[in-house]
């Protein structure tokens, strides 16, 4: 029994992750401390027909690659930044491969149009780095930002996230109990931002 019980937990870490809110860079959608689940197939993608090359005595070739899914404007993702970090980092999906970002009046703007954002609370949004405040976003990249947009370091600060860096789609926060349930994301049309 105990033999079963330790496979249903290794697969189970597989697939999900638990991660603990570390600031406020996502306030006040997240708290600090606030204690989630992390989907970490939301993204990911495998090539079936690699495993089965696996096998002595069968050669199948390269086959294609199959996807779980794609990050999607306002998913909250866990991520390992391009930066040096001890810990990885929660923020929001702003902008999507080959969309263009940008910042005017306090707004994000993608493909020249305002982002509607009613999870920062009416807060306004600045860039300052030149760099990476207007760009379009390569195509294997996310522009991610924090919801407490005053105290947060995001794209703004180092750029595009590659989406092989992103670990998983928090779906779920269990603590505390206040908070308990599914952590949803807006429904953005995906004609208009």
């Amino acid at each position: 029994m105990s033999v079963v019980v330790l496979a249903v937990l290794f697969v189970l870490r597989l697939v999900v992750m638990p991660f603990a809110v570390d600031g406020a860079s996502m306030d006040p959608y997240l708290e600090d401390g606030e204690h989630l689940v992390v989907n970490r197939l939301a993204y990911a993608e495998a090539n079936l027909t690699s495993w089965m090359n696996v096998l002595p005595g069968i050669d199948v070739g390269e086959g294609d690659t199959v996807s779980f899914g794609h990050p999607k404007r306002g998913d909250i993702v866990v991520l390992n930044p391009p930066v040096h970090s001890d810990s990885p980092y929660v923020k929001r999906v702003i902008a999507l491969p080959g969309e263009t970002i940008g910042f005017r009046d306090g707004l994000v703007f993608v493909d020249g149009q305002p982002l509607t954002e009613p999870y920062i609370d009416g807060a306004t949004t600045f860039c300052s780095n030149t760099r990476w405040c207007s760009l379009t976003v390569p195509a294997d990249s996310v522009y991610v930002l924090g919801d407490n947009r005053e105290h947060s370091s995001d794209s703004r600060a180092f750029g595009p996230v590659k989406i092989a860096a992103i670990v998983g789609k928090v779906f779920f926060t269990n603590w505390p109990a206040d908070r308990f349930g599914p952590v949803r994301s807006p429904d953005y049309d995906d004609t208009v931002p």
